[in-house]
């Protein structure tokens, strides 16, 4: 069973910073790769920022230069350094994890496909 944990989120005046973290948790063999999603009351839910496993990255670009996205492998584990936070990014951010490679918990390999996150509640206002 493989389940994926956000923190970090929270309330930030504009221009202020966050930093939320997501662990994946279970029996992984591997991941090709993680990322953030968010969804603002009223709106679709968006692509925030990607990283493979191999260190590649994607920003939406309403984000690109604010925020940075990491990812610790061994931990299997992704960041995102949110920057001069703007009422805008208000929303509750998504983690998600892109072809994982596991086991159930009586040993059965299996692969999925993609898993996502309970949600981390992200607001800026003054």
């Amino acid at each position: 069973q493989v389940q994926l944990v956000e923190s970090g989120g929270g309330l930030v005046q504009p221009g202020g910073s966050l930093r939320l973290s997501c662990v994946a948790s279970g029996t992984i063999f591997s991941i090709e790769s993680m990322g953030w999603h968010r969804q603002a009351p009223g709106k679709e839910r968006e692509m925030v920022a990607g990283i493979t496993n191999g260190g590649s990255t994607v920003y939406a670009n309403s984000v690109r230069d604010r925020f940075t996205v990491s990812i610790d492998i061994a931990k299997n584990t992704v960041y995102l350094q949110m920057n001069n936070l703007r009422p805008e990014d208000t929303a509750v951010y998504y983690c998600n994890a892109v072809r994982v490679e596991a086991a159930s918990p009586n040993g059965v390999r299996h692969s999925l496909m993609q898993v996502w996150g309970q949600g981390t509640q992200v607001t800026v206002s003054s």
